[in-house]
């Protein structure tokens, strides 16, 4: 079987080569745009813009499988300052991707979208619980998402791909990114842990009370996993996410402690905060593939930590 993954070189796309490829099953093809990949046995890379039909349609013809992953991403100072580059590359990537599947006869895609459509309820969301109304910080990214989803339905109805669409909470671990200005909450607080000199306060971005729903990498591609060997439906709309949330205050505290890191915490309400608490319910796809998070949050801590003292660490300076 031959599987092609958009966004190779972005953090869940290099987590799903590096768990695919593992298993020995697949022929694999990844596609990257402006960051160049390292060169891997493992994988035929296709420079590809995917906002371009003509590179889309090279890219797809030929393939079984295509595990989208590709997407504009950033933190919350994007988010609340501009929201737009979440929005049209997005949905143009997606509109012709699918499209190209479809004629294509591709057997099975897989799209990675996320849970930022649902509102807090005060337990996990289930997928139903989604009624149209969207957080303001997150109308556009949100019914963006939506919008893929619906293509993704529409054609499952339309052709023979099967379509898988997960809505995965926060992902993190290795190959995340680490960097202040585009960093989810994972990635940039674990670099203020790492990189705040001993003596200096860690700044954490608003009041920590915000909650996500924290999912280590590993569990997600193991979702995709049972997605591809064991879906026989046409189309399937599924959560995935550790079932909890946790607050920025917690995730802080988690960090330090497994770090053995002695800081001072200072919050500033003053930066970009989203004012969000979320977590997903989980049980349809226990319930029908068999799929639970296994990773707690320090286990999953002592895993990225150990990655980013390898990969990231030495070429970051320390930050006041």
């Amino acid at each position: 079987m031959k599987i092609l993954l958009t966004g190779g070189t972005g953090f869940i796309g290099r987590n799903l080569l590096e768990h695919f490829s593992q298993s020995g099953q697949f022929e694999i093809a990844a596609t990257w745009h402006r960051t160049k990949p390292q060169a891997e046995a493992a994988v035929r890379w296709i420079e590809a813009d995917l906002t371009q039909a003509a590179d889309v349609d090279r890219a797809v013809r030929g393939q079984d499988i295509i595990l989208h992953a590709a997407a504009t991403t950033s933190g919350a100072k994007d988010i609340l300052s501009k929201p737009y580059i979440h929005v049209t590359d997005n949905a143009v990537m997606s509109a012709l991707l699918f499209r190209a599947c479809l004629e294509h006869k591709v057997k099975h895609v897989v799209f990675l979208s996320c849970t930022v459509m649902y509102r807090p309820l005060g337990r996990p969301v289930r997928e139903e619980d989604f009624d149209g109304h969207i957080t303001e910080n997150y109308f556009g990214a949100g019914w963006t998402k939506v919008y893929n989803e619906k293509m993704c339905e529409f054609y499952a109805r339309t052709g023979p791909t099967r379509y898988s669409v997960l809505r995965h909470s926060n992902i993190y671990g290795p190959h995340d990114k680490f960097d202040l200005e585009k960093s989810h909450v994972f990635g940039a607080t674990m670099t203020k842990v790492m990189t705040t000199r001993e003596g200096d306060r860690l700044v954490v971005w608003g009041d920590g009370s915000d909650e996500r729903d924290f999912l280590y990498v590993e569990d997600l591609m193991e979702a995709v996993a049972a997605l591809i060997e064991r879906q026989k439906t046409p189309f399937e709309l599924l959560n995935v996410g550790a079932g909890r949330s946790y607050s920025v205050k917690s995730l802080v505290a988690e960090m330090l402690a497994v770090s053995g890191r002695k800081l001072e915490v200072e919050y500033d309400v003053s930066k970009p905060s989203i004012g969000f608490k979320l977590a997903v319910n989980v049980e349809k796809i226990q319930k029908l593939y068999g799929w639970q998070a296994r990773t707690s949050l320090k286990e999953g801590i002592q895993k990225t930590l150990a990655w980013y003292r390898q990969h990231v660490l030495p070429r970051q300076p320390s930050v006041s």
